[in-house]
């Protein structure tokens, strides 16, 4: 039987990009949501399959907002012999005056724990859960809201850290996460934050399906011209 059609996607995307490479420590934020969890276990199986010479840990940052990772994701863990560490912070704690307390901010300060983790532990790559669908809402986002086009690179070297940002998951369709997860019982784990507004991007949402008419052929060539290089 051959291995899981979202796995070759990757593994694609991997090869384009030189995602992964040999003696890399990666470092992958495990939100508990489809996205990060599938590409968890993407690793492990590429891992096992290919009997790569990398090396992967897991880190789940947990907020006084978020609630604890669910027991079918701690158990898929636990099958997939992930060693999780968690790292408590508090968001309200670092709010400040000129910065609305919403998504974007939760993202950045866990984004901030996880470069500084990253690089206390000799990590030089971060991989991130952002998909196919992720990345081409963020284009319509930064087009509509900033006037230009860009955001969320494949593989993204930071210019001032020794650490690279790698999106494995950068070629698959919202679609076939959903469909895995569902397959494996990683689905159902959402954020319920209070502080969520997800506006802009729900919007970027509505006007990715009316300009690609949920094709997916189409939004493979919007990635292609926006995106891929």
């Amino acid at each position: 039987m051959g291995q899981p059609r979202i796995f070759s996607i990757i593994d694609k995307a991997c090869y384009d990009y030189k995602m992964i490479e040999e003696g890399d420590r990666i470092l992958v934020g495990a939100s508990g949501g489809k996205d990060s969890t599938a590409l968890i276990e993407y690793l492990y199986n590429r891992k096992k399959r290919l009997n790569s010479n990398f090396v992967f840990e897991c880190v789940f940052i947990k907020t006084e907002f978020g609630k604890p990772l669910p027991p079918n994701i701690l158990s898929c863990f636990e099958k997939w012999n992930i060693v999780l560490k968690t790292i408590d912070i508090d968001i309200e704690e670092r709010s400040r005056e000129d910065k609305k307390l919403g998504c974007y901010w939760c993202s950045t300060q866990r984004r901030t724990e996880l470069l500084k983790y990253a690089i206390d532990n000799n990590f030089n790559k971060i991989a991130l859960g952002h998909h196919r669908d992720d990345i081409l809402e963020t284009v319509l986002m930064n087009a509509i809201e900033k006037g230009c086009l860009g955001g969320m690179p494949p593989r993204l070297k930071y210019e001032k850290y020794p650490i690279e940002l790698i999106r494995p998951l950068c070629y698959v369709p919202q679609d076939l996460i959903i469909e895995r997860a569902k397959e494996q019982d990683y689905s159902g784990f959402t954020c319920t934050c209070n502080f969520q507004d997800n506006s802009t991007r729900k919007i970027a949402r509505e006007k990715l399906k009316v300009l690609s008419d949920n094709d997916e052929k189409i939004k493979e060539r919007l990635f292609n011209a926006f995106v891929k290089k």
